[in-house]
Formats: C-alpha cells, structure tokens, sequence
C-alpha cells in the first residue's frame, strides 16, 4: 500500500492531473471515479489507484475483481493507496476512491471525414474545459463524427474537461491541428460545407440544410471566430435572440446547431 506522498507514482500522477506538457510528454491522462474507470477501455488503462475505504467496501468488490482479472489479461497494474493520500492527489472535492492512468487516444482526419455523413464540430480557442468537456459529450449524443480544435484551445486532458466529457472521451473522435485555417481548406476540397454561428448571418440556423456533410465553427467564449476563420465558413447563420440576450454560452449554441443537423438527418 502506499502511504505516503512522497512515493514517486504518487508525484508522477499529482504530475500527470497538473500539468498538460507531463499528460503530452507522457501520452497518458489520469480519469477519477467509478463510472470514469469502468467505462475506460481496459487496453487503454495503464495502472489502476484504489483507496484503502474503496477497497475494503463490499459494495465494490465485484468491480475489483473484474478489474484483477482484466489486469492479468490487459497488462495494467493495480495499486492501493491510504484514503489521506489519496484525497491528497485527487483533483476533486470528495474522491471516490478510483482513478487511473489512461493512454491517450489519438485519431486521424480520415477517421473524422465519412463522406456525406460527415458531421462536424470544429472549435478555434475555446479556453473554459467545462465548455470543450460539455461539447463533447453533446456531440456523441448528437451523432457527430468528430470534434476538430486548434492549438490554443484548453487542453482536452484537463481534468475537468474530462469530467465534463462524462465518458464521451472514450468514443468521440477529436484532432487538434496546428493549422485550422489549412485544416477548413482542406475540409472544404473534401466537400465539406462550413457553417458559422455570426452577427451577419442572415437565415436562422434552422433554415439552412445540413443533410449533407457539414462542419460547424464555434468561436472563443470572449471574443468570438477571428475573422480569418470566420471569412472560411460557407455561410454565416444566427441562432434568434428574444429579449435583451447577445449571444449563447458557446457550447449551447454548439448543441442547437449540431441536433439541428441531427433532426434534419433523422427525418431523411
């Protein structure tokens, strides 16, 4: 049992929930809770943490024996760690008692592109990893085919964004691109049209026809789509405004458009 911060797995892994340039150089993310280590998939796992009150709870006995047995098959090691140091390394309020070490999926455009069914989320700095996390799992739920982000978008491995994801990390596509402006190009060689959310839209978001494949561009939470990014979209569309609101938190108006691309689709 470890028992002590000082234990160097212990560091690696109060590294690992911290710091975004150990989660690349390692390629490896740390996810917390019973429902976020089930769901991971077990040839992704590279170590499981349990605390001593986890373990010795009966309610969870049949989840450690499952996961024993798969560690034996996966190669994934398991480890328990006293309930004070645990809570000192967890990044949230009131551990459950389980986290683990996670190797990080990686994903290819040809993997986001599916001919006609392409269907796109494709992000330019969003910095709030609720919003990215939220995004996400909306976009599972909404039946995209991945999520593209550029660089300055909040890391996807903050721990808070994978909260947010709530499971939907393991199953949704994503790439990050060091060029999103030569990415949209190349989305659009692909036939691919691209739709932004702006003031100068002139048809309301649900009048335009996304049966086809599509892609919608969702600026920062502050400042909106840069122009360069803006002036790549196909077509600009608004989302009506009552009363005297502005605008939509970002990953609301990313959830209109994307089941409104949904609705469309499931009525073909």
């Amino acid at each position: 049992m470890i028992t002590s911060t000082s234990n160097q797995q212990m560091k690696d892994l109060a590294a690992l929930l911290k710091k975004s340039k150990e989660r690349k150089v390692n390629k490896a993310f740390v996810v917390e809770g019973t429902k976020m280590v089930a769901e991971a998939p077990k040839n992704w796992l590279r170590k499981v943490y349990v605390s001593e009150g986890y373990e010795k709870n009966p309610e969870n006995q049949t989840l450690l024996k499952a996961f024993s047995k798969d560690a034996s098959t996966y190669g994934f090691a398991m480890e328990t760690v006293s309930d004070s140091v645990f809570k000192s390394v967890s990044d949230t309020q009131t551990p459950q008692g389980i986290m683990a070490v996670v190797a990080m999926p990686e994903y290819s455009m040809e993997q986001l592109v599916q001919g006609d069914k392409t269907h796109l989320l494709i992000l330019e700095s969003i910095q709030d990893p609720g919003n990215l996390g939220t995004m996400l799992r909306t976009g599972e739920g909404a039946g995209i085919t991945g999520v593209i982000m550029n660089k300055t978008t909040v890391d996807l491995f903050n721990p808070k964004t994978i909260r947010s994801t709530m499971g939907s990390i393991y199953r949704m596509p994503f790439y990050v691109t060091e060029d999103l402006s030569g990415t949209l190009e190349d989305l659009k060689a692909q036939g691919v049209a691209l739709y932004a959310a702006h003031l100068k839209g002139e048809n309301s978001y649900d009048e335009e026809d996304y049966t086809k494949a599509c892609g919608f561009l969702i600026g920062n939470e502050g400042n909106g789509l840069s122009e360069k990014i803006a002036n790549q979209a196909d077509t600009y569309i608004k989302i009506p405004m009552e009363g005297q609101v502005e605008s939509l938190n970002a990953a609301i108006s990313a959830t209109l458009l994307m089941y409104e691309a949904n609705r469309q689709r499931r009525r073909q």
